[in-house]
């Protein structure tokens, strides 16, 4: 599955959603993890404040789950009816260190929320192949 992370630096969450200019991109599953790509937001200096979470929703549409410093509820309802999982975690966590954590989970005993938004994410995988 795919996972974006709010990381201007690729290697620490260390932007709120609204604001974030960068996210990065990983694949994971239980056999582990690898990096696919940044994804730029363009910075549009007219842009009203649906636009710009709507350009943010965008950019991580195709991930399961999206790690995050701050998100506000408005925010957090659109990226969630998109089918992404919103997990906030404390600013200038190591990206890394969540993607182990994450890894973990998927090997032994994955939790419920996890366990949803996997197969959220086969399922919308399912659709777009068809």
């Amino acid at each position: 599955m795919k996972v974006a992370f709010a990381s201007m630096d690729g290697k620490t969450v260390d932007a709120h959603f609204g604001h974030c200019e960068r996210f990065t991109i990983l694949h994971i599953d239980e056999s582990g993890y690898h990096y696919l790509e940044s994804r730029d937001v363009a910075h549009v200096t007219d842009e009203g404040e649906v636009d710009k979470i709507e350009n943010r929703v965008a950019a991580v549409a195709d991930c399961t789950l999206l790690f995050i410093s701050q998100i506000g509820p408005a925010a957090a309802a659109r990226v969630t009816r998109k089918g992404v999982m919103p997990v906030k975690v404390a600013l200038g966590t190591r990206v890394s260190e969540q993607l182990e954590q994450l890894l973990e989970k998927l090997k032994n005993n994955p939790p419920l929320w996890l366990v949803k938004a996997m197969r959220q994410a086969e399922q919308a995988e399912e659709r777009n192949a068809l």
